[in-house]
C-alpha cells in the first residue's frame, strides 16, 4: 500500500489524477502537488424544469444524455395500455419516433440516441425480448435467458449491458443477473440482495445498483465477475428510484422513489459514500433516468402518472493547488 503524504502534518490521500469531490484536499502523484477541491458555484447540485413528454408515462426505459436522450415503454394510468410509444429529447422538447416492436413498462435500457437497446418489460407476460434501435428503427435481438420485468440497467452503450434483479416467474425479487456482449444474454454471478425496481450505473466492466424493492437504499458494486456490498443509499425507501443511466460506478445519481410514500430526495455517489442533494422539483416515484450524474434527466413518473421532465446540473467545481509554506 503506497504510504500517505502529509499536508500540514495531516495525511492526506493519494489519487493519480485530480479529483471531483468538493472539500477533498490530496497529493497527486502524476503532477507531484497537493490539492483542494474548491467548490465554484452553487453549492450542491440543482434541477430546473425541461420540456414536458409528448405522453404521459411512467417505468419507460431511457438512454442517451441529457440534450440527446430518449425513452420507451412505459405505462399509462393503471397499467393500459403498455406502451411502445419512444420520444426523443434535444435539449428543449420531446419528439415522437418509431416504435417498439413491443410494448412494455418497467423494461431496461442502456446506450446512444442513435444507437439504444431495451430489454425485458411487462405488458400481458413478463418478457425476455431484446431490440436495438439504430436511429431509425427497431429490431428484434436474442432473448433473455430469464424473463423479467423491473430489472436494473447497467451499461454505456447497446453493445455491452446488464440486467439485474427484477421480478421473474421464479421470484418477485430476483437475484439473476446475466450480461450483453452485442449477439446474446449469459448468466453471470448474482446480486448479494435480490431485488426490483432500482437504478443502476456504470458498465459490464465496473457497475453499480441501489435502491429497489424489498424497499431499500442497498448498494452494490460490481467489478466484471463479483458483487460487493458497499454504503447504502441515506434515503431507504428507494422502490421506483431514478438513476442517470450514463453514470460511472464511481460517480452515479439517483432520485425519487418510494412506496407508499414517494420522494424527492437526489443522492450523488463518489464511489464510497452518498450525499445528499437538492430534491426533484417534483416527488415521483418509477421515473426513467438519462444522462450522467452532472447531466441527467428526470422523466415521468408517478403519482400520479405525469410528463413533466427536470433536467439536472452538478455543482461547479475548481481544482486548487496547494502550497506548503
Amino acid at each position: 500500500m503506497a504510504k500517505l503524504k502529509t499536508f500540514s502534518g495531516f495525511p492526506v490521500q493519494n489519487l493519480s489524477s485530480d479529483s471531483t469531490s468538493v472539500g477533498q484536499i490530496y497529493y497527486n502523484t502524476t503532477s507531484g502537488q497537493f490539492k483542494a477541491v474548491k467548490n465554484g458555484g452553487a453549492p450542491i447540485g440543482t434541477w430546473a424544469s425541461g420540456g414536458s413528454l409528448n405522453t404521459k408515462r411512467m417505468a419507460a426505459g431511457g438512454a442517451g444524455t441529457q440534450t440527446a436522450g430518449t425513452i420507451f415503454g412505459g405505462d399509462a394510468d393503471g397499467g393500459s395500455p403498455r406502451y411502445g410509444l419512444h420520444e426523443q429529447y434535444n435539449g428543449t422538447s420531446w419528439t415522437e419516433a418509431t416504435d417498439l416492436n413491443q410494448g412494455a413498462s418497467y423494461v431496461g435500457g442502456v446506450g446512444t440516441q442513435t444507437s439504444a437497446l431495451k430489454f425485458g418489460g411487462y405488458s400481458s407476460q413478463r418478457w425476455d425480448l431484446t431490440e436495438l434501435w439504430n436511429g431509425s428503427s427497431w429490431t428484434e435481438l436474442n432473448e433473455q435467458n430469464t424473463a423479467r420485468f423491473g430489472q436494473a440497467s447497467v451499461g454505456q452503450v447497446s453493445t455491452a449491458a446488464l440486467t439485474v434483479g427484477g421480478s421473474s416467474a421464479s421470484s418477485a425479487t430476483s437475484d439473476v443477473v446475466e450480461q450483453w456482449n452485442g449477439t446474446s444474454w449469459t448468466e453471470v454471478n448474482e446480486i448479494n440482495n435480490g431485488r426490483s425496481y432500482f437504478g443502476g450505473s456504470g458498465t459490464t466492466a465496473s457497475g453499480l445498483v441501489f435502491g429497489g424493492t424489498p424497499e431499500s437504499g442497498y448498494t452494490e458494486s460490481w467489478n466484471g465477475s463479483t458483487w460487493t456490498e458497499v454504503t447504502d443509499m441515506n434515503t431507504d425507501e428507494r422502490y421506483g428510484v431514478g438513476s442517470a443511466t450514463s453514470g460511472t460506478s464511481t460517480d452515479a445519481l439517483g432520485f425519487g422513489g418510494g412506496y407508499p410514500t414517494a420522494t424527492a430526495n437526489t443522492e450523488s455517489w463518489n464511489g464510497s459514500t452518498w450525499t445528499e442533494q437538492n430534491n426533484l422539483g417534483t416527488t415521483r416515484r418509477n421515473i426513467t433516468g438519462v444522462g450522467t450524474s452532472s447531466a441527467a434527466l428526470a422523466v415521468g413518473g408517478e403519482p400520479p402518472i405525469m410528463t413533466n421532465t427536470e433536467e439536472w446540473t452538478a455543482a461547479a467545481f475548481e481544482v486548487k493547488t496547494l502550497t506548503t509554506s
